[in-house]
């Protein structure tokens, strides 16, 4: 750790009551503080999102993965509908790519949908229908990283973990941070720790991360300051959005030769056949002779 790093990392360190004051004079909020105003916000604002009514392990993994790169409303009208296609974790393992990709449809990242089938397979496979109640085991799982794995463990199991999603790193950096031009994540971390409300781990991140999401509305944006900030790229005319058009053209039409999917998208033939090779190696569609199909 830098040396300006290590002396703010310090100067942000609390205690267990009350407030504290930061060694340049600005007022910090001391543990207990930080949790009564955290937990009463959620009390009063907190949202009723479907997967919250919920403990089951495949729920709570169904939800993660689809609310990492997605917003939270629209995954709000598409899980339900997932849930009933597909109820557990065999319902999903057994279920065609096809079946999978078309209720998954408008969600975006369609790989999602192939890690989470994976997941469901292994799940079948490795632990009897069961998922683990394992951080570093859920690490390894296909589309789960660690904050993902946490995340999951903290929801499904209530276990006392330590993560930073985008919301949980905003509530930290306008609350600890209100002068730090840059803040990283390895400064916010202690402060995760330190703050965690072992009572009810559940709906102490789900309190966080509502929170978050209201800040991003009603001040500028504090993750702009995290240090891990990066502006995602536009969708329009970006490979993303070509490979979505393709997905649900053939879910659609069942099977095309490339030229005919060139005409449709009127797109350069160059660039789609770099991601028909591309989706095609991912596992999404396969090449029978001459024309194009999903996997």
């Amino acid at each position: 750790m830098k040396h300006s790093e290590k002396r703010q990392s310090e100067e942000k360190t609390i205690d267990t009551t009350g407030s504290e004051i930061f060694r340049d004079g600005r007022s910090c909020p001391g543990i207990q503080d930080f949790q009564q105003m955290v937990l009463l916000y959620y009390k009063e604002h907190g949202r009723d999102l479907a997967w919250r009514h919920t403990s089951d392990p495949y729920q709570i993994l169904v939800s993660e993965i689809m609310l990492q790169q997605t917003q939270v409303e629209r995954v709000a009208l598409k899980f339900p509908e997932f849930i009933r296609a597909f109820p557990d974790f065999a319902a999903l393992a057994n279920a065609s790519l096809e079946d999978i990709l078309s209720v998954w449809q408008g969600m975006g990242y369609n790989r999602r949908a192939i890690s989470l089938q994976k997941c469901a397979e292994r799940v079948m496979r490795e632990y009897h229908g069961r998922l683990p109640a394992d951080i570093d085991i859920l690490s390894t799982f296909p589309g789960i990283g660690r904050a993902t794995a946490s995340s999951i463990g903290a929801f499904a199991f209530s276990m006392p973990v330590v993560f930073i999603e985008t919301n949980i790193r905003r509530v930290f950096i306008h609350f600890f941070f209100p002068g730090s031009p840059t803040v990283s994540d390895a400064e916010i971390l202690p402060l995760v720790e330190q703050t965690l409300y072992h009572p009810d781990p559940r709906t102490w991140y789900w309190a966080l991360m509502d929170l978050g999401s209201v800040l991003k509305k009603t001040v500028v944006n504090p993750n702009r300051r995290s240090a891990h900030y990066t502006k995602q790229s536009p969708f329009e005319g970006s490979d993303r959005k070509i490979r979505g058009i393709i997905l649900k053209i053939l879910l659609t039409e069942h099977s095309l030769e490339e030229d005919e999917l060139i005409v449709r998208l009127h797109e350069d033939s160059y660039r789609v056949a770099g991601i028909l090779r591309t989706l095609e190696s991912e596992g999404f569609i396969q090449r029978k002779e001459d024309r194009y199909q999903l996997a």
